[in-house]
């Protein structure tokens, strides 16, 4: 779903072919760059790059042959490294810049599909949920993002609970720390050799969720599949090597990204059953939601409390403090709490009712954010209530 949270962008064209870029924010410097030789430094990123890499997946996805001059303005109100998108919706703001000031059309679902790509100029193999729930977010309703091809449906919550998000205040940049991209290579590696147990041509597939499709199985025969194939001890490089018949040479050129090659071992069993029961609780929760029986927002929390379990102990994408702060949440009245986001620090997103909602705020500020001193100096813009689609209210107090 969207929040208020945004980012903002003053732009004027020019015929410099120079593009000059500015943040409100003093701890964001200025850069300028012309823009026939546009560069982006996977060793080094920052805030400009993800607005370049924006401007050069619109420039490539439209075969722009060169671009006019700009100067642009950028601010924003998305705490960065927070696991609330802010990355990417910077890299969506530059996208509709570049469409703009090029004065091109470009769909919505276009749009999204090609800034999901984008980050991946500065080495990050994301998904496209961020880009697509930008673009594609209306008010009243969360969303159901699917793939392949990209799509939208509504999805109507339940009346009588609120989602509170809670930032840890623990940043955690994805472009610049190797985890993010570890995974995306296990699951990978589990594709391509689930792939071959099956007999499939393995060396194309790349995605649990496309195997899934090749194979015709549901999510829960594919996690049958997940039990048989896979021990739960992580696999090492030569293991791996045996059971696709390659070399280490192959591993490390077609398979691993440029900040994984020093990765030795992968836990690949753990790391597909996460990816296949949450595909499953996606839709469970999808189907509580249209259904609407009673007691859907404690089955709504329950799944919730499902999925943070599994990011923790399949996927690893925790860290202590979110884990301590979905304690907390849960301690307080929420029904459902897990972390949003990459992980490994960020946000909490949690499912209160809404009787609760004054207690569990204060309990939260109380526990969380005051025993620490820069979690209090923080708190004031880490903590607030949001509706699908309906804004957000950041919670602070007199």
């Amino acid at each position: 779903m969207a929040i208020e949270q945004n980012i903002l962008a003053a732009v004027s064209v020019n015929n410099s072919q120079t593009i000059q870029l500015a943040n409100t924010n003093p701890k964001y410097k200025d850069f300028s760059v012309s823009a026939s030789e546009l560069t982006i430094d996977r060793e080094n990123p920052q805030w400009h790059y993800y607005f370049l890499c924006g401007v050069k997946g619109v420039q490539d996805q439209l075969s722009l042959s060169s671009l006019p001059g700009i100067r642009c303005l950028v601010d924003g109100t998305i705490p960065a490294s927070s696991g609330l998108s802010s990355s990417s919706a910077l890299v969506c703001c530059a996208g509709l810049v570049t469409m703009e000031s090029n004065q091109k059309a470009i769909s919505k679902i276009l749009l999204a599909e090609t800034c999901a790509k984008c980050e991946r100029y500065i080495g990050t193999e994301g998904g496209g949920m961020d880009q697509s729930i930008s673009f594609l977010a209306e008010e009243g309703t969360a969303k159901l993002i699917e793939f392949n091809p990209l799509r939208a449906t509504d999805v109507k919550l339940p009346d009588g609970a609120v989602f509170v998000i809670a930032n840890s205040c623990v940043e955690m940049n994805k472009a610049a720390s190797s985890h993010f991209n570890i995974r995306v290579v296990e699951c990978r590696i589990a594709t391509k050799i689930l792939a071959k147990t099956r007999g499939l041509e393995w060396s194309g597939l790349q995605k649990l969720g496309v195997l899934q499709i090749e194979l015709g199985l549901s999510l829960d025969k594919m996690l049958d599949v997940v039990e048989k194939v896979f021990h739960p001890e992580p696999y090492s490089r030569e293991e791996i090597c045996k059971l696709l018949e390659i070399t280490t040479e192959q591993l490390c050129n077609n398979i691993l990204s440029a900040n994984t090659q020093h990765v030795t071992h992968f836990k690949l069993y753990q790391r597909a059953r996460h990816v296949y029961s949450e595909a499953a609780r996606v839709l469970q929760f999808k189907a509580v939601c249209d259904s609407s029986p009673d007691g859907a927002v404690l089955q709504l929390g329950n799944l919730m409390n499902q999925s943070h379990a599994s990011c923790r102990d399949l996927y690893e994408c925790s860290c202590l403090e979110l884990d301590q702060l979905v304690d907390i949440c849960l301690q307080a009245g929420a029904v459902g709490s897990r972390l949003t986001g990459a992980g490994w620090g960020g946000c909490t997103v949690s499912m209160v009712p809404i009787e609760r909602i004054d207690s569990f705020l204060r309990t939260v500020k109380e526990k969380y954010y005051m025993p620490d001193a820069r979690r209090a100096a923080l708190v004031k813009h880490s903590l607030f209530v949001t509706r699908p689609g309906g804004g957000a209210a950041i919670f602070t107090e007199e």
